[in-house]
């Protein structure tokens, strides 16, 4: 994450992509935790998106961890202030589920997919 610098404009957004269970938010936990988010982050399925404000000096102000699971298309996606958070250069934006509003999402910064193999184990690809 040390490498993860914030985008000339707007936030950077990076999906996490794989099936129930795969990881996506123990994926985001752990980006969280190495950007020094102290409180538990949990998944917002529910709520659909959960913000942490993130320590002075770092280079995001805030991240945003959203759930798309449960949402039926981009049309969506404006209700949960998704558009309002990608305006902001200092924002970070892990969307889980993109898949379910790739019709209105803008090109992600990267693409993360995890992949459950047969002894359980994880795999990785990044776009």
């Amino acid at each position: 994450m040390r490498a993860l610098a914030p985008a000339a404009s707007g936030a950077t957004l990076i999906t996490l992509s794989g099936e129930l269970g795969a990881g996506k938010t123990s994926f985001a936990q752990a980006v969280a935790k190495e950007l020094g988010v102290l409180e538990p982050v949990t998944s917002p399925t529910f709520v659909l998106m959960k913000e942490y404000p993130l320590p002075e000096g770092s280079a995001f102000s805030r991240l945003v961890h959203i759930d798309a699971y449960r949402l039926k298309g981009g049309t969506e996606l404006p209700a949960t202030g998704f558009f309002e958070r990608m305006q902001d250069p200092r924002t970070l934006v892990l969307l889980e589920w993109p898949e379910m509003v790739a019709d209105a999402l803008p090109v992600p910064r990267a693409a993360i997919t995890i992949g459950i193999l047969p002894d359980r184990s994880r795999t990785l690809a990044y776009a």
